[in-house]
């Protein structure tokens, strides 16, 4: 049965080549947006995967942007609160930022410097995890605020890039995985 709910995700990310580089295979997830049925699948097993490994998770935190569209279903279906990871220069009042690498160059996110206390359990998502560069640094503002990470999530893994290894010691799903 998962099978076929993953095959139903899969077969609505469509590829495009050189985006937004020419080399780039870039995995698109807009079908996957478009199509009721599919998203509602891909929450579902994303909500499916939590409970079954996390028995309290206090926020879900998503990555801007396309962690803003996974994010807020999913913390709503778990009963729990979602916080915006943003690029620097979009969040009102104090906030917390570090700046990273990106495939294609440098960028900075921020969060809110109350977004979440000490000691929460939080999961960080977004739709693609490439090198790495961007959940890294959502993982060091969740240190700086004390959070406890519980799992890095996201829809699509680029295998090759590797990642996932840069996360070192914190706990990574990908629901779907390219080479």
């Amino acid at each position: 049965m998962n099978e076929e709910r993953l095959r139903r995700v899969r077969d609505r990310v469509r590829p495009f080549r050189d985006f937004p580089v020419p080399g780039v295979l870039f995995r698109d997830i807009s079908p996957l947006l478009k199509d009721p049925a599919a998203f509602r699948t891909l929450i579902d097993l994303l909500e499916d995967h939590l409970r079954a490994s996390f028995p309290q998770i206090d926020f879900i935190a998503g990555l801007d942007s396309r962690g803003f569209l996974i994010g807020p279903p999913l913390a709503q279906r778990l009963g729990v609160g979602f916080v915006p990871i943003r690029k620097k220069g979009k969040l009102p009042g104090p906030t917390e930022s570090v700046s990273y690498s990106l495939e294609y160059g440098k960028a900075e996110l921020e969060i809110q410097s109350d977004a979440v206390e000490p000691g929460q359990k939080v999961i960080i998502v977004d739709d693609l995890l490439a090198t790495g560069g961007t959940m890294c640094a959502a993982c060091e503002l969740m240190k700086r605020l004390k959070a406890e990470v519980l799992e890095c999530l996201v829809i699509i893994e680029l295998k090759l890039l590797k990642g996932s290894e840069k996360l070192k010691s914190v706990p990574f799903y990908s629901l779907l995985q390219y080479d």
